[in-house]
């Protein structure tokens, strides 16, 4: 069974197909759910089904969205342009994981885990404080929520849950010694085996680290392997891995991961900003000893080819791979460009005659044989964009990247370029009342469908 629905009967949008083993002559239903509408109008929409009997088209039925709740702080706006060039933004809908004025996780008024079309209406929100919300091949969603992990619905009920005390508790039934979990953040991922991966918090106290004297707080990120039980059954932890006297950020804060990657050979990419490194996780499937098969970034175990210190990635966001072509991958890499070195290896922003930082849009192609980077690409938006991001191709093979707070109100900016050596604005859309840590392109709300413009 499917649904299509539209303002009209043309319809033009539909669901994914929704299959199940129903007796004939039992009646038993099929529920499909059907979202991506704008609030406040009237729908038209109908049902197919197929079954060994036959096709059924359904009777046209109409429906009237409700409003989008009113707020205090307002909902966030969205407007969006398109470029000089009359290219067509590639098909879909865009994910917005948004952050609150307040900060606050727990805040009511939160709207922050929403979709729009690409004219910027909201056709969907989750009402959860959701971040980062991200699509299943289910057709649920996962997102952190407080202390929790939540796999939901399209309507937001929630399918499976993992708070922070289940897995402190198996991190001790399994004779750990970490300190309590402080919180899941950032990103997650869900394996084909059905396992999450969590990326957690730890602080523990250290002495003797450079710049510091005495025991200093350091928190640094756990990575979990949670299985469909909700047993944790694979660690990793940074406090084993890495040095704690490479402080680049300073102290409490030593990591800051915030993205994590499962890749085609079983292991794990894990972005670490408190590093500006990428490094890649001897996971194996779980079957890995977590050792660092290398570190992509300044100081790291690649060489940047025909490239001074300025051109690696400082603080960066969100790396995603593009292609594997034997040894060779290429990553997408949202580069902030925090405390990025010149060629003289000083700090941007950190003197009144240090070079000022700006941000960039970036592919590098990375060859593990011989541990060699290449900036493959790479669009500078003309700003500093200090916190949050995301970077990823689209179906066209343009680039999408999500800026936060580029302009230093509360804001946001997601533009679509052309991937060419002089790059074209093909889409843009600015966010007011709001931050965005990710906005994603997906093609829509249904795995296997496509919504087109």
């Amino acid at each position: 069974m499917w649904v299509e629905f539209g303002t009209d009967k043309n319809y033009g949008r539909q669901t994914s197909l929704v299959s199940d083993s129903v007796s004939v002559t039992g009646g038993s239903a099929v529920n499909v759910l059907v979202a991506g509408m704008l609030p406040k109008t009237t729908y038209h929409m109908r049902a197919h089904v197929d079954s060994p009997t036959g096709s059924w088209l359904d009777e046209d039925h109409t429906f009237t969205t409700g409003a989008l709740p009113d707020l205090n702080p307002p909902v966030p706006q969205f407007a969006v342009t398109t470029g000089q060039a009359q290219i067509a933004p590639a098909p879909g809908v865009e994910l917005l994981s948004l952050v609150a004025p307040t900060g606050n996780p727990n805040d009511p008024n939160r709207f922050t885990g929403l979709a729009t079309d690409l004219q910027g209406r909201i056709i969907w929100y989750c009402p959860q404080p959701a971040e980062p919300l991200k699509l299943l091949p289910n057709g649920h969603f996962i997102y952190q929520i407080g202390t929790d992990l939540q796999e939901v619905d399209l309507a937001c009920n929630v399918v499976r849950d993992v708070s922070l005390a289940q897995v402190n508790q198996s991190l001790k039934d399994h004779g750990y010694s970490f300190p309590p979990l402080v919180t899941f953040h950032h990103d997650m991922l869900v394996l084909p085996n059905g396992h999450w991966i969590g990326l957690a918090q730890v602080t523990e106290n250290l002495d003797g680290l450079t710049g510091y004297s005495g025991p200093t707080a350091v928190t640094g990120d756990l990575i979990l392997d949670i299985d469909p039980t909700g047993d944790v059954v694979w660690v990793w932890s940074a406090f084993d891995h890495l040095d704690p006297n490479r402080h680049l950020q300073g102290l409490p804060d030593w990591t800051h991961s915030n993205a994590l990657v499962y890749t085609a050979d079983g292991n794990l990419l894990l972005s670490i900003r408190h590093q500006s490194w990428i490094i890649k996780i001897d996971y194996e499937d779980g079957a890995g000893d977590g050792h660092i098969l290398w570190k992509l970034g300044q100081d790291g175990d690649y060489t940047l080819v025909n490239g001074d210190p300025s051109q690696w990635f400082y603080a960066e966001h969100y790396p995603s791979v593009l292609s594997v072509d034997g040894s060779k991958t290429t990553l997408a890499v949202f580069d902030n460009g925090n405390l990025r070195l010149d060629s003289s290896l000083v700090p941007c922003g950190s003197t009144a005659t240090a070079p000022s930082c700006y941000t960039r849009a970036t592919k590098f192609q990375i060859d593990e044989d011989t541990r060699q980077a290449t900036v493959a690409w790479q669009y500078l938006p003309g700003f500093f964009s200090f916190w949050g991001g995301s970077i990823e191709a689209l179906s066209t093979g343009h680039i999408e990247f999500t800026s936060s707070d580029p302009f230093n109100t509360l804001s946001a900016q997601i533009r679509e370029v052309t991937d060419a050596d002089n790059p074209e604005i093909v889409w843009q859309m600015d966010i007011t009342g709001a931050w965005a840590y990710r906005g994603n392109r997906i093609p829509s709300l249904y795995p296997g469908v496509t919504w087109q413009h």
